[in-house]
């Protein structure tokens, strides 16, 4: 493995790419830049279909960008919507994969940022999305401009999560300096 492979968004991916095949309905729950969108998209394949909100007008014209350069195919739809409106876009149990990147906007103005209270709120709308054997995909990032609230609530909600309907699995990475993020996994049993 290459030192790259261990960056919480490549750890996570891992992850992804064991629940995702062809033909699977993914969400990327806070799209940012479009990096979790297209590698979705890809995973999905032809067949596929994949979700991505953003309250950013900014998130969806670089994502948009992005899957159209690198795409031959459009298995996707952008919305400019909060994460905590997904119940309105998708039926309960029918998403294989929901990935939430907490945060800023890479790039972007660091007063816009997810918040403990709609993520709470999108976790557990991604909690009914899930089919059984789906996986959630969450990239905690605390510290800095994003404080440690959301960091809290997030670890407090899948720390009390029914453990005979979810598995959630929280790792850290224990010996870096500065609030590195938090990888967790919720699988839906």
């Amino acid at each position: 493995m290459k030192r790259q492979d261990y960056q919480v968004t490549s750890w996570c991916r891992r992850m992804m790419k064991d629940h995702v095949e062809e033909g699977a309905f993914c969400i990327d729950a806070t799209m940012g830049n479009g990096n979790d969108t297209e590698y979705l998209c890809r995973l999905a394949g032809r067949t596929g279909h994949v979700l991505a909100f953003d309250i950013q007008e900014a998130a969806l014209a670089a994502t948009e960008k992005r899957l159209k350069a690198s795409l031959d195919y459009c298995n996707y739809k952008l919305c400019c919507d909060s994460h905590s409106n997904m119940k309105k876009y998708a039926a309960p149990e029918s998403a294989d994969c929901i990935v939430f990147n907490l945060g800023y906007l890479p790039g972007g103005d660091h007063t816009v940022a997810t918040q403990p209270e709609t993520t709470v709120d999108a976790l557990s709308q991604g909690l009914v999305l899930l089919k059984k054997g789906g996986m959630m995909s969450v990239c905690i990032y605390s510290g800095g401009d994003s404080g440690f609230a959301e960091r809290d609530a997030v670890l407090d909600f899948l720390k009390n999560l029914d453990s005979r309907n979810y598995l959630a699995l929280v790792t850290q990475y224990y010996n870096r300096p500065n609030h590195p993020p938090v990888p967790a996994m919720v699988i839906k049993l």
